[in-house]
């Protein structure tokens, strides 16, 4: 749950480091609070020398160079947004109450560099990267990583790319509609947190796989859904649907929602099947 510091008035965080996670699309940050700084760094990147330059945020001499030679596209290739894929974001924050800093992985909000400051509460600046209530958002901001119930440290647009998007306050009630990813429109407590902005690495799937092996190391790291057989290729003791002496069905592919295992597969309590004609109207209900 949240503490008095978040509930009144902000908590003050660093970015410490953006790594990769395993099975993840969207990049991670670790953070930690730490006393305020002298230095405000931003991490840049350099096409010239192919590397990651550090320069303070005001105009100064360059503090610290990585050089990564080894990277698989270069910034002109328009590409830059697979390596912010590769990574995830730590935050640090300092404990109010015990002399200590406490490290959170958190999802990275697209635009978010080490060396930056993020603040936690309900006073924070509406900035991207900051973590702060649905009630203190205006309408029509841009959201990603928001609790379902207060306290919950995140649920919904938490995947590459995506966002929610705030559509209107009920003070009376203490209740906010978002509009989530899907299209669908969530009533949430106005209590619940939000991070500012969109989540990093966006336009992951636009480049295909191209090739079987691609496809292999993405879901070796995710779950073993990958590759599927067809059931019609199977043979009659493997799949309801095998057998036969050519690759079809021979019956309605629909089945009931209450059907045993081993028998519920194919379209299972579809309300309807075929090709969709016609335009498809949106019910935008405020219900």
């Amino acid at each position: 749950m949240q503490d008095f510091v978040e509930r009144r008035g902000y908590i003050k965080g660093v970015v410490t480091e953006i790594v990769h996670d395993s099975g993840r699309g969207a990049p991670l940050a670790k953070a930690r609070t730490l006393p305020p700084a002298r230095t405000r760094l931003c991490l840049l990147w350099s096409a010239s020398s192919r590397g990651v330059v550090l320069r303070p945020a005001s105009p100064g001499p360059c503090l610290w160079r990585l050089s990564v030679p080894a990277l698989p596209v270069s910034p002109s290739d328009g590409q830059l947004v697979c390596l912010c894929v590769l990574l995830r974001l730590q935050v640090t924050f300092r404990n109010p109450v015990k002399f200590h800093h406490d490290k959170e992985l958190m999802v990275a909000a697209e635009g978010m560099y080490t060396g930056q400051f993020i603040y936690c509460g309900k006073k924070a600046a509406l900035s991207v990267g900051n973590v702060m209530p649905l009630a203190s958002m205006p309408e029509g901001a841009i959201v990603c990583n928001v609790e379902h119930r207060v306290g919950d440290r995140g649920t919904f647009a938490k995947a590459s790319g995506d966002y929610a998007i705030v559509i209107a306050h009920n003070p009376d009630t203490g209740l906010t509609r978002v509009k989530l990813p899907s299209g669908a429109k969530k009533v949430l407590s106005s209590q619940a947190r939000a991070m500012v902005g969109q989540v990093a690495g966006g336009g992951r799937l636009e480049k295909p796989l191209l090739k079987a092996g691609n496809a292999y190391h993405k879901y070796k790291a995710k779950r073993n859904s990958w590759p599927k057989v067809r059931g019609v290729a199977m043979n009659p003791v493997e799949h309801p649907h095998g057998g036969g002496n050519h690759q079809h069905i021979g019956h309605a592919s629909t089945v009931r929602r209450d059907a045993p295992p081993g028998q519920k597969v194919g379209s299972i309590a579809a309300r309807r099947t075929g090709r969709n004609r016609g335009s498809l109207k949106e019910a935008d209900k405020d219900t």
